[in-house]
């Protein structure tokens, strides 16, 4: 379970690249009720979603040329330019190397062998998310990966991720967590794009989940606003009902409302 302890390794930002902030930040305040603030000069006008005076995401402009909306996962590091060697010695790229940002931390931006792209935050007066878990927050991440061996081996390489396994009817499904930690601290999976029937096998990527109260209604508020259902609401034994979405400009993401806890 991700929590705001961070751990190097877990994630702790996330951020959406959009052409449109404006657009963007009219969506996800009517989807989740998120309030966005832009950003000065001194951050490029690099700007934060809140939800109730907490931070959940970041959000900036990005043009045509420098790519698709997208989100980012970060996850934590406690030496960004460590991090950045280690991709590079297990067949990644370093894509920006690691910046300083104000006095807030560095970050970097690498693809992963598959071009797969996601970040790192070295924080220091920022920490990182204020809020997971509750009802419009970051929950959980999930990478989909044309080889989930090969992404296993790169992402435990980089950050000394150990991988857990639930196992459901006909396979296992990987999950991410700190080396050393209990099944219950996972964070992540790594997930077969390969006969996903929403899934381009071409377009590995990283995509996180937001809670959300009720998935269903989301999901339809979602298409309502200008969004997408690119996978309609499904419900996992044990995990809860999720949905894979895309906002107006085309960024993808899932959203859960996850089972209660097992009673003791």
């Amino acid at each position: 379970m991700l929590t705001t302890d961070y751990k190097d390794g877990t994630p702790n930002w996330v951020d959406l690249g959009t052409p449109d902030t404006e657009g963007a930040a009219g969506f996800y305040a009517g989807l989740f009720g998120w309030d966005y603030q832009p950003g000065g000069e001194e951050v490029g006008g690099y700007g934060m979603f809140h939800l109730g005076g907490k931070t959940v995401a970041g959000g900036l402009a990005v043009t045509a040329e420098q790519g698709p909306s997208a989100w980012t996962v970060y996850f934590q590091s406690s030496d960004a330019d460590d991090t950045a060697a280690a991709v590079t010695k297990a067949g990644g790229t370093v894509l920006s190397p690691p910046t300083g940002v104000l006095d807030y931390g560095r970050m970097a931006v690498f693809a992963d062998p598959e071009g797969v792209a996601f970040a790192t935050w070295q924080p220091h007066g920022h920490t990182g998310l204020g809020m997971v878990q509750e009802a419009g927050s970051l929950c959980w991440a999930e990478l989909y990966t044309s080889d989930v061996a090969a992404a296993r081996d790169f992402y435990c390489s980089v950050f000394g991720w150990e991988i857990a396994e639930m196992a459901f009817d006909g396979g296992s499904y990987k999950m991410a967590k700190p080396a050393g930690t209990a099944d219950k601290e996972a964070f992540g999976g790594l997930v077969p794009i390969v006969g996903d029937p929403v899934e381009d096998p071409e377009h590995p990527y990283w995509t996180p989940y937001f809670e959300v109260a009720d998935c269903d209604a989301t999901a339809a508020r979602a298409e309502e606003t200008g969004g997408r259902v690119r996978l309609a609401p499904v419900s996992v034994k044990g995990v809860g009902r999720f949905a894979k979405l895309a906002d107006p400009f085309g960024a993808r993401f899932a959203v859960i409302t996850s089972a209660p806890p097992p009673q003791k």
